[in-house]
């Protein structure tokens, strides 16, 4: 039996969702002895409002316990308690319908992180405001490499403000104007930056 990485996602999906999760990506690693299946959750929509919401009518002593500068938006709201229970689960799921051939593999699960990778077009639209690192397939102003500020999406092309990071290398000599706008079939990788 082969590896179907999509209906391991769908299963991973079904799983999450009964634990009011997200799964944000899924990568796998390896090949006959060393696999590696890697999940990225977070909370779901819902469940990261109510973060939100709890986090904005907090006193000091609870605004202390978030990491300072970070907008609270970027924090997936995963504890360690919401891997574990995923992955006992999910763990379960993979074994009982071999979804997973083969002898062994490791199954990690954790959140996404701060600079976390930006895949659908509503991760663009989600995290508008944030400072980005876009790599492109093919030059935009003779460059692949672009980091600033994700200052708009429309949903074929991003918008970033140049102005917002200091820009090195190619990049530098690439800019003819403050903003560059970035066809979305055009990005090859994309991921946050922390700001603090």
């Amino acid at each position: 039996m082969a590896l179907n990485l999509d209906t391991i996602r769908a299963t991973a999906d079904r799983v999450a969702a009964s634990h009011r999760l997200d799964v944000v990506d899924l990568e796998f690693q390896g090949g006959a002895k060393f696999r590696t299946l890697r999940i990225f959750i977070e909370k779901n929509a819902e469940e990261r409002a109510k973060f939100a919401a709890k986090a904005a009518e907090a006193g000091d002593e609870e605004a202390a316990s978030l990491p300072k500068g970070v907008p609270v938006e970027m924090l997936s709201g995963v504890t360690h308690e919401d891997c574990a229970v995923f992955a006992q689960d999910f763990g379960t799921v993979l074994d009982v319908e071999d979804l997973m051939p083969g002898a062994e593999y490791t199954l990690e699960v954790s959140s996404p992180g701060l600079e976390r990778k930006l895949q659908k077009p509503e991760d663009y639209t989600r995290f508008t405001g944030s400072l980005v690192k876009v790599q492109t397939f093919s030059p935009v102003n003779n460059n692949r490499q672009w980091q600033g500020r994700l200052t708009g999406f429309s949903g074929d092309a991003l918008t970033l403000d140049l102005s917002a990071v200091k820009q090195k290398g190619k990049a530098k000599k690439a800019i003819t104007a403050p903003v560059v706008e970035i066809p979305l079939a055009n990005v090859e990788k994309a991921h946050l930056v922390a700001e603090f």
